[in-house]
C-alpha cells in the first residue's frame, strides 16, 4: 500500500475519535466535505454509509477524490466550488447534516456554515491557530485562527469536544471543534 492509498483509509483524527456522532443515527442530510482535498474523510464516512458531498476549488484534487472513491467502491457527491468568490453564501441553507472543515479558513464562510447546517447538524472543524509558524506552513495569519476565535464563532452551539494548543505527528499547533446547531 502506497503513502496515497494509507491517506485515503486513514482519516484525520478528529473524525475518527468522534465518527459514532455521524454514524450511530441517520442525519438529517447529507455531510459536506467543505474544502475537501483528496476527500480521504468524506470518503471514509461515505465507507460507513453516510451520504457525503465532497466540495473543492480544485478540479484536479476531486477528480482524484473521485478516483479514490471508485476504488472504495463508495457513491459520494462532487462540487466544483470556490467557496472564496464573492457575492453571497455559496452553501445551501438549511440542506446539510453535518459539515466537515480540516486545514482551511476562509473567515466570511464562518456566518455561511452555521446556516447550511439544519438544527441538530454536525460540525467537525480543525485547522491551524497563529502559533503553527514556529512549526511550518502556513505562515499567512488570514489562514490563522487567533486563539479561542474558533469556539467564539460557535458560541451558544452545543460544544461535544474543543481543543486548542500544539499536537504531535507532526508538531502543529491547532483549534479543534465539534459542536451541535442548536434546535432552535
Amino acid at each position: 500500500m502506497d503513502d496515497h492509498d494509507k491517506k485515503a483509509f486513514y482519516p484525520d483524527a478528529l473524525l475518527l475519535d468522534h465518527i459514532s456522532i455521524l454514524t450511530e443515527e441517520p442525519l438529517k442530510g447529507p455531510v459536506l466535505d467543505l474544502a475537501c482535498g483528496d476527500g480521504h474523510n468524506g470518503i471514509f464516512l461515505a465507507t460507513r454509509g453516510v451520504p457525503v458531498i465532497l466540495g473543492d476549488v480544485s478540479a484536479t484534487a476531486l477528480k482524484e477524490a473521485k478516483t479514490r472513491a471508485e476504488k472504495k467502491g463508495v457513491n459520494v457527491q462532487f462540487w466544483h466550488v470556490d467557496l472564496e468568490k464573492n457575492g453571497g453564501n455559496p452553501l445551501q441553507e438549511d440542506f446539510y447534516g453535518g459539515i466537515l472543515v480540516f486545514r482551511y479558513l476562509h473567515r466570511p464562510l464562518m456566518p455561511c456554515i452555521g446556516k447550511a447546517l439544519k438544527r441538530q447538524g454536525i460540525l467537525f472543524y480543525e485547522t491551524y491557530t497563529v502559533d503553527q509558524p514556529q512549526f511550518g506552513k502556513p505562515h499567512n495569519p488570514h489562514f490563522l485562527l487567533k486563539h479561542g476565535e474558533l469556539v467564539r464563532w460557535f458560541a451558544g452551539w452545543s460544544i461535544i469536544h474543543h481543543f486548542e494548543g500544539i499536537m504531535d505527528r507532526p508538531k502543529r499547533a491547532v483549534a479543534q471543534i465539534v459542536c451541535r446547531k442548536p434546535a432552535e
